[in-house]
């Protein structure tokens, strides 16, 4: 199915809370697909109820308490797949990109992987997205010169590969460009821990309700999402452009919730080589969403009334939707 949604609102308050600097040498190189003017190396070529994702950190992965997120850029066309890391994400964001493409966003708090990638390009949506949490990392491999300024400016720690020695390497795997991957320890001693996820979101029993539904579809003009329930693995197994999501180890991408968030993309300022405007995904406001979750999906309102808000999700009559504990993805989709 072809997800759709009811309206309605949402309010919340958001905890502020104060992080500590991040260590470390960090993020990008890499030609972003579609991006211009983008410095890269001279190699060219990552609710607060309960822990959102499983497993549990190993003990050489200890939560480094107050200590922000780490965010990735990853790579999503055809070329770059499967990608690695992916599964470990706490959450991961799916966004429209040029030419209709789309492109990922891993947030990284309960774990840190070993590897993470391809990494890819930021956008300037992203910083918006970011401003709910607090002083996240940002690895990316570059972004046009026109934005940097504005990466400069965010609350937000920028580590593209000319700033982090050592932190990022060229994969034999694929073709430059799809083959920059990142060392997360290289950025951070730990992970974080989940207390980092100042994003709004909640976990626990499924509200009541919801209508039994096994699959969805998101489409933008050029990729295609597909989530369908496994009641074996009780997990969302997750597609992309018709083709099951497996990261490099060959295991499946199965988030436990799947948001289908309904918001506005507008056109940017910027533009990519071809000339194809760079789409701006709108994170603040409000709107609908459907959430999938135990086999069931949930029409529900979104609302992040400030950027350094997070994002409340509540049922018709304000309450607040709940996650199931595991992954969770959240996918764009252009509001009609």
């Amino acid at each position: 199915m072809v997800a759709t949604v009811s309206k309605g609102r949402t309010a919340r308050g958001r905890r502020a809370s104060t992080t500590v600097a991040l260590l470390a040498a960090t993020v990008t190189a890499a030609l972003a697909a579609g991006c211009t003017g983008q410095h890269t190396p001279a190699d060219d070529g990552r609710g607060r109820t309960q822990p959102p994702t499983s497993p549990s950190p190993s003990p050489d992965q200890s939560a480094a308490a107050g200590a922000p997120v780490l965010a990735v850029k990853i790579d999503n066309v055809p070329a770059a797949r499967p990608q690695t890391g992916l599964r470990s994400a706490d959450v991961v964001y799916a966004e429209q990109v040029e030419g209709g493409l789309s492109r990922l966003m891993a947030v990284y708090a309960s774990q840190l992987p070993k590897s993470v990638g391809p990494v890819r390009s930021a956008r300037e949506s992203d910083l918006e997205l970011l401003r709910q949490y607090d002083d996240p990392t940002l690895a990316f491999s570059g972004a046009q010169h026109k934005l940097l300024p504005l990466i400069d400016k965010a609350p937000l720690t920028a580590e593209p590969p000319d700033k982090a020695d050592g932190a990022y390497y060229r994969g034999a795997d694929k073709p430059s460009p799809h083959n920059l991957y990142l060392h997360p320890a290289r950025l951070m001693p730990s992970a974080p821990g989940p207390e980092a996820l100042t994003n709004g979101f909640r976990y626990g029993a499924a509200p009541a309700g919801g209508t039994p539904d096994t699959s969805a579809t998101v489409r933008y003009p050029s990729a295609r999402f597909d989530f369908t329930w496994s009641e074996d693995r009780h997990r969302w197994l997750v597609s992309m452009d018709g083709t099951p999501t497996v990261t490099t180890d060959g295991k499946r991408v199965t988030p436990a919730t799947v948001v289908l968030q309904y918001v506005k993309v507008r056109k940017s300022a910027f533009h990519d080589v071809l000339g194809n405007n760079t789409p701006y995904t709108e994170t603040v406001g409000s709107g609908r969403a459907k959430v999938l979750r135990d086999g069931k999906a949930y029409d529900v309102d979104w609302k992040r009334a400030n950027a350094t808000d997070g994002t409340d999700f509540t049922t018709g009559d304000g309450a607040p939707v709940n996650f199931a504990k595991g992954q969770v993805w959240v996918v764009f989709v252009k509001a009609s």
